[in-house]
């Protein structure tokens, strides 16, 4: 199957059905078909078909999904790029990737538009969702007259079709490279084994640049037929009000998010009794939230999973095992292939750490133009190693320990950080937390955290400090605690350690 073929396979079965909402704009399955159909022959029209890497850079619009189904159909390569980018880090991503052609939704526009002279590379910005600035053209202009017809265009399973773009968190964004097959196959396991029902109506609250709000979460919607009610931003109230007022049943989102409904000053369960489902993912889920979640919102069915952008969703936690299970990221899809290997790339047995590895059709064709990166991952004998540390248990559920970039090690010995952070979000003035490694002349490194506390709760470091000793180890307490007023995160809400962490290691030739 190719990822055009999961809309039209939809379109057909559902025609009038709602696909797309936001605020006021509804489009039917039929229409964003149709839509997809013109964009991809204006691509081709334009010389941007096969063979060609294009971009889009917008938040959640309803311009997005035509233009993501439609690249597809032309077998034009679309990078996916986040809305949090810089004016340099644009430029850096779009003349490594040989962006050709860029569309932008219009309030993104002026940035590109000033470094455009920049990117020789870079032909043309085409702008949608409001007026274009001197110098660029519409999306309108760009697809004319173009037909509704589906393209004539031989595609295989194994053609590169997006570049998504690792989240940041550990150094600058590398383009991985997806074909059909690897993004069709996650959206069928999701489908087969997320237990979502046809008839829920979907938030896409996290960003669709992002392979888990893309391809896990969007398209396993479009693939379902269900309607998806888009979040052009996250914020937590008005997600409260599209489950009260719009009829959201599920949705996926990255822990952070679910912590600022729970906490949020307006929060109750009463509001929320309509949403039904709730799957996330993206980054780790402390075991006192997930308590906490199934405290305050019961009724809702809350499903696990994992993954990564090289690799796409690899693991699901059903909501039976929610309590059993409650610290794993889930088992495996059945049919997924995945391992637990020490630093010779040997698998270990139950119940041991180390490097999550997995392989097969779902994989990455690689990074972008990087062949040692991508040897750097990968095995000769296929197996991509995730850089997440872990173990299995013996019903095959997954444990993480740890990122292996954000490990400390102290005195020799490892410590993860992840461990720490488990047990300050159990103390009830933390809402978030932060641990990484800073430098020391004797131990090498020792742990530190940053706290940000409940609204109205208040903790010393002492406190905070003597709670962590007294849970887990002493030598792995936080050495350092600082309390701020926030975390920095990436686009999807995954927070950046290495945005704190490098504030401490600055002018050092070392980083560990």
């Amino acid at each position: 199957m190719l990822i055009g073929e999961l809309l039209s396979e939809t379109a057909e079965r559902l025609p009038d059905k709602r696909a797309i909402v936001l605020g006021g704009f509804t489009q039917t399955y039929r229409e964003l078909d149709l839509a997809a159909n013109r964009f991809a022959n204006a691509l081709i029209n334009e010389g941007l078909g096969k063979g060609h890497n294009i971009a889009i850079l917008s938040p959640n619009q309803p311009d997005y999904p035509a233009l993501y189904f439609g690249a597809a159909r032309s077998g034009a390569v679309l990078g996916h790029m986040s809305v949090r980018l810089s004016a340099e880090e644009q430029k850096k991503i779009i003349i490594a990737t040989d962006i050709e052609a860029i569309f932008v939704y219009f309030n993104l526009a002026k940035t590109l538009m000033e470094i455009s002279d920049d990117m020789p590379g870079l032909k043309r910005i085409i702008v949608f969702g409001g007026a274009a600035p001197a110098g660029a053209e519409t999306l309108d202009e760009f697809i004319g007259a173009a037909s509704e017809a589906a393209p004539d265009v031989l595609l295989s399973e194994d053609d590169a079709f997006a570049i998504t773009y690792t989240g940041g968190t550990t150094g600058f964004p590398k383009g991985v490279v997806a074909s059909h097959a690897s993004r069709v196959i996650g959206c069928l396991r999701a489908e087969r084994e997320f237990q979502i029902q046809a008839g829920d109506v979907f938030c896409c609250s996290t960003p669709l640049f992002h392979i888990a709000g893309l391809f896990v979460w969007f398209q396993t919607g479009i693939r379902m037929g269900n309607t998806l009610v888009l979040m052009p931003h996250w914020d937590a109230e008005e997600f409260m009000r599209l489950v009260e007022e719009e009829g959201v049943t599920a949705s996926f989102m990255i822990p952070t998010q679910i912590n600022g409904v729970i906490s949020h000053p307006n929060f109750s369960a009463n509001r929320l009794k309509g949403w039904r489902y709730g799957n996330f993912g993206g980054a780790p889920n402390p075991v006192a939230q997930m308590e906490k979640m199934m405290e305050v919102l019961p009724h809702v069915t809350w499903v696990e999973q994992y993954g990564q952008s090289e690799s796409g969703n690899l693991t699901v936690r059903p909501p039976e095992f929610c309590r059993s299970k409650i610290a794993s990221a889930g088992r495996a899809f059945k049919d997924l292939e995945m391992a637990i290997f020490d630093d010779k790339d040997k698998p270990l047995p139950v119940g041991e750490t180390g490097e999550l590895v997995t392989r097969g059709v779902h994989l990455m064709a690689g990074y972008y133009k990087s062949p040692e990166l991508t040897a750097e991952v990968m095995t000769e004998d296929g197996w991509i190693r995730t850089g997440d540390v872990g173990y299995l248990d013996e019903d095959g559920f997954l444990y993480l320990v740890d990122r292996s970039k954000d490990v400390i090690i102290s005195g020799g010995e490892n410590i993860y950080p992840m461990e720490i952070e488990n047990v300050l979000y159990k103390h009830p003035a933390v809402n978030e937390c932060a641990v990484f490694g800073i430098p020391d002349d004797y131990w090498g490194e020792l742990p530190a955290a940053h706290v940000v506390l409940e609204a109205k709760i208040h903790a010393t470091v002492k406190e905070l400090s003597d709670f962590v000793a007294a849970k887990i180890a002493r030598h792995k307490r936080p050495r350092m605690i600082k309390f701020v007023r926030y975390l920095p995160k990436t686009a999807v809400g995954k927070i950046q350690k290495n945005a704190i962490r490098d504030e401490y290691w600055k002018g050092r030739d070392r980083k560990i």
